[in-house]
C-alpha cells in the first residue's frame, strides 16, 4: 500500500496539484484535524520497503451513518478536496461510492446549517473517487491482481521453504493453514508453487470420499520415497456438505489413517506483514499513476472507477460494477421443458457445476414453465447433481406446458428467486418458449435477462441446430431394434418388417436410422410419396426376395401422411406381396425416449451445456448495469447449435424464418441430402447430389479452423 501511497502523492505533486494524507482511514476523514495533513515529496521518501501502510488503517462505525458522512464532507470542504484516491477492500471502496452519490446532498445540508457558504458549495460541488484495491486474498472482481497478493505469496513460500527442510529431516507431514475465507488463491497458487501434495479450497469442496483419496496419495508419496508431505487448506475450505476442513481435522485424519508424524502450522497474520515483493511495489506504483490520471481526467458525470490489472495493462473499470460482482452471485435457473430425452440430465449436471464454478448461484426448476410458475424452485448445488450423467429422461422433470399460459406468474417467480439469467433445456416447446418469453420483455422486465436454449429432443426438429441432445440415443434404439428384427425375418425367410418411428413431422430418425439399419425405404413427410412410390418400393422388394437377401425393412415416420398410414402400409405391402414375401408390422413408441444415453449424448450435452454457462456468464457481465441485469437485445436470447462443424449461438428471433410453426420442424433439413445415399445402398437407382462433397484441407489450417470454432 506505501508503494501506491508514494505513487499518488508523487505523481499528484509532479502534476501541479495539492495532496492531502488522510490518517487512520474514514476515521480520520470524520475526526479531521491532524488527521488530515497536506504530504510533500520527501514525505513518502523511504517508504517503498516498508509493510502495511504508514497513513494507518481503521474500521470505522461513524462513516457508515450519515451524520459521520456529513462530518467527512466538512472536513474535505473545508480543505478543498474533491478528489479522493481510497485504497482498499470491496467495503473501503463501497463506502467511497456511497459517500459520492449523497455528495451533493450533503453539501447542501452543510449550507442550510450555516457550516459553508453557497459559494463553497458550487465551487466543490462535484466528488471524483478513484479505487485501489488492496487485498492480500486476491479476491476483487476485474483485477488479476490486487496490491498485497504477491507480498503474502513470499511470507507463504518462505514459511514452506523453511519448514520443508525440517520436514524432511524428520520425515514428517505438515499441514498449512493459510488466510482466504472465501477466496483460494493464496492456497492455490501458493501450493503450486511448493509443489504440495493436497490443497483444499473453498471454491472448490472435494467430492465425497476425499479422505480416503488424500491419504492414499500420501501413501503412494512416501512409498515412492519422499519423505515428506505438504498439504495447504484455506481457512474457510469445506466439504461438499458445508461442513469446515480445519487444519487440525486434516490433521488427525492424518495420524489415524497414516500414522505419519504430522504438524500444523497456521500462518495467520504473518501473511500481512514483512517487506513487500518487487511485484507489488510495482504494480502499486503503477496503479498509483494511473489513478492520478483517471482523477485529473474525470468529470461531474465521470462514474467512480477503481484501476485494475489485466494481464499487464492498467485498466480503470466502474467501481460499482466491480463490487456488485464479488458480493452478489448471479442466480441463474435451468430447466427441462418438452419430451424428455436422453443426455438432459449430463446437460443439467455440466451446467450446474460450470455455474458454481463461474461463480453464480444455480436454481433448479422442476416440471419446465408449468413448475416455474408454481414457484417449484429451489438452489441445486454441486453434489446434487452427482451420478446424473449416465441417467436416462429428465430428473428435473419436463412439461410441453408453454410460458404464454402462466406468463404472469413465472414473472413474478424471476423476480421473487431474483433470477438473472435462464438456461432452457429441451425440443421445439423450448424454442418456442424462448420466443415467447422474448417477446413478453416489452410487457414484463422480469425476462430482460440473458435467456439460452440447448436442443434436446429425439426427433431434432428444432431450427438452428444440426443435431440436438438425445437424437443418437434414440436412433441407436430404432437401430438395435431393427438389428433383432432382421436377424428374426434371416431365420423365417421372405419376410418385410414395418417399422413406424417417432418425430412428428420430422424424418429425421426414420431417414438416418433407416440409412444405419440398411433399410429398403423410408418414407416421410418432408419427402411427399404416393401409391406410385409404394407399387415401386413392393416390386422392388419383390425382385430382393430372388436374391440370397430375403427380408426387408421399411421405416415409416409417424406423420409422413394422413392417408398412407402404418396399417395402410402393411395391408397394401401384404396384399401386394402375396406368395413372395409375407409382412410384420412394428411400431416402437416411447422406447424410443428411454433408456440410458449414448456416448455422444452424454458428451455432446456436457460439452454444449459447460459453452452455454460461459456465455450466460460473458452476457451477465455485459448486461450488468447500475446494479442489475437488463437485457433486451436479440443476441441476449439465443439458441446454440451445432452448425457444420461449429458450436453457433444464434439469436432466436432470427430463427423464426426458418421454422415451418405449423409442422414444427425446420424449412431446411441437412440430413435430407442423405436419402439418396440411403436408397443407393439399398440398390436403388437414383441420383446422388455431390455439390457438398468434402474438399482436401491442409491439417493445420483445418484445425485452426476448428479452434476458432470452439
Amino acid at each position: 500500500m506505501n508503494a501506491a501511497v508514494r505513487a499518488v502523492v508523487r505523481m499528484g505533486i509532479y502534476v501541479g496539484a495539492k495532496v492531502y494524507f488522510i490518517h487512520e482511514g474514514y476515521q480520520g476523514m470524520v475526526d479531521g484535524g491532524d488527521n488530515i495533513k497536506e504530504a510533500s515529496w520527501e514525505s513518502v521518501s523511504s517508504m517503498l520497503q516498508v509493510g502495511g501502510t504508514v497513513i494507518g488503517s481503521a474500521r470505522c462505525k461513524d462513516f457508515r451513518t450519515h451524520e459521520g458522512r456529513l462530518r467527512a464532507a466538512l472536513n474535505l470542504v473545508q480543505r478543498g478536496i474533491t478528489n479522493l484516491c481510497v485504497i482498499g477492500g470491496d467495503g473501503s471502496l463501497t463506502g467511497a461510492n456511497l459517500f459520492r452519490e449523497e455528495w451533493s446532498g450533503l453539501l447542501d445540508e452543510l449550507v442550510q446549517s450555516g457550516q459553508i457558504s453557497e459559494e463553497a458549495a458550487q465551487t466543490h460541488s462535484a466528488l471524483h473517487i478513484v479505487g485501489m484495491v488492496g487485498s492480500i486474498d486476491n479476491d476483487f472482481c476485474g483485477t488479476d491482481m490486487t496490491i498485497g497478493t504477491d507480498s503474502a505469496l513470499h511470507r507463504i513460500i518462505e514459511v514452506v521453504d523453511a519448514i520443508m527442510t525440517t520436514a524432511q529431516s524428520h520425515q514428517r507431514t505438515f499441514v498449512l493453514e493459510v488466510m482466504g475465507r472465501h477466496c483460494g488463491y493464496l492456497a492455490l497458487v501458493s501450493a503450486l508453487a511448493c509443489g504440495a501434495d493436497w490443497v483444499l479450497i473453498p471454491e472448490m469442496p472435494p467430492k465425497d470420499g476425499w479422505e480416503e483419496q488424500m491419504c492414499h496419495k500420501l501413501s503412494e508419496s512416501r512409498l515412492r520415497g519422499s519423505r515428506l508431505n505438504i498439504i495447504i487448506v484455506a481457512e474457510g475450505a469445506t466439504d461438499r456438505h458445508g461442513n469446515p476442513i480445519s487444519s487440525n481435522t486434516v490433521k488427525d485424519l492424518v495420524v489415524r489413517c497414516l500414522g505419519f508424524d504430522t504438524r500444523v502450522t497456521i500462518l495467520g497474520h504473518v501473511q500481512r506483514g514483512g517487506t513487500p515483493s518487487a511485484f507489488d511495489r510495482i504494480l502499486a506504483s503503477r496503479m498509483g499513476v494511473e489513478a492520478v490520471l483517471a482523477l485529473l481526467e474525470a468529470s461531474p458525470g465521470t462514474p467512480a472507477c477503481v484501476v485494475s490489472l489485466c494481464g499487464n495493462q492498467a485498466v480503470r473499470l466502474p467501481l460499482m460494477e466491480c463490487v456488485q460482482m464479488v458480493r452478489n452471485s448471479f442466480n441463474v435457473a435451468v430447466l427441462n421443458v418438452g419430451a424428455p430425452a436422453a443426455g438432459m440430465n449430463a446437460a443439467v449436471r455440466s451446467a450446474v457445476r460450470v455455474g458454481i464454478t463461474e461463480g453464480h448461484t444455480l436454481f433448479a426448476v422442476n416440471d419446465g414453465f408449468e413448475g416455474f410458475s408454481k414457484g417449484q424452485i429451489k438452489e441445486i448445488k454441486w453434489g446434487d447433481v452427482g451420478g446424473w450423467t449416465g441417467q436416462g429422461g429428465s430428473l428435473l422433470g419436463t412439461k410441453r406446458t408453454l410460458p404464454a399460459k402462466h406468463i404472469d406468474k413465472i414473472a413474478e417467480q424471476m423476480r421473487i428467486h431474483n433470477i438473472n439469467a435462464l438456461l432452457v433445456i429441451g425440443g421445439f416447446e423450448a424454442f418456442e418458449s424462448l420466443l415467447q418469453l422474448v417477446d413478453a420483455r416489452s410487457r414484463y422486465e422480469e425476462f430482460c435477462v440473458p435467456m439460452c436454449m440447448l436442443p434436446a429432443t429425439i426427433s431434432n426438429n428444432v431450427s438452428g441446430t444440426d443435431l440436438s441432445i438425445g437424437a443418437d440415443t434414440s436412433l441407436n434404439a430404432i437401430v438395435e431394434t431393427c438389428d433383432r428384427i432382421k436377424q428374426s425375418a434371416s431365420g423365417t425367410k421372405r419376410r418385410v418388417f414395418i417399422i413406424e418411428t417417432m418425430g412428428g413431422y420430422c424424418g429425421y430418425l426414420a431417414t438416418v436410422g433407416g440409412l444405419a439399419a440398411g433399410a429398403d425405404a423410408a418414407y416421410i413427410y418432408e419427402e411427399p410419396f404416393d401409391i406410385r412410390d409404394l407399387q415401386s418400393n413392393v416390386e422392388h422388394l419383390t425382385e430382393k426376395m430372388k436374391t440370397s437377401i430375403q427380408r426387408g425393412l421399411v421405416l415409416r415416420n409417424e406423420n409422413c401422411s394422413e392417408n398412407y398410414t402404418t396399417d395402410f402400409i402393411y395391408q397394401l405391402y401384404s396384399e401386394e406381396g402375396k406368395g413372395v414375401f409375407d409382412c410384420r408390422k412394428n411400431v416402437l413408441g416411447h422406447m424410443q425416449q428411454g433408456g440410458a444415453p449414448s456416448p455422444f449424448d452424454r458428451n455432446f450435452g456436457t460439452k454444449i451445456a459447460a459453452k452455454a454457462m460461459q456465455w450466460i456468464s460473458k452476457k451477465l457481465k455485459e448486461f450488468y448495469r447500475t446494479g442489475r441485469v437488463f437485457a433486451n437485445t436479440e443476441d441476449s436470447a439465443c439458441l446454440l447449435g451445432m452448425r457444420r462443424r461449429a458450436l453457433v449461438f444464434q439469436p432466436v428471433i432470427q430463427l423464426k424464418d426458418e421454422t415451418d410453426f405449423v409442422h414444427r420442424i425446420p424449412k431446411e433439413q441437412w440430413w435430407l441430402r442423405l436419402r439418396p445415399l440411403m436408397k443407393i445402398l439399398a440398390k436403388y437407382k437414383t441420383s446422388y447430389d455431390v455439390s457438398d462433397s468434402g474438399q482436401l484441407e491442409h491439417i493445420v489450417r483445418l484445425r485452426a479452423k476448428d479452434i476458432s470454432a470452439i
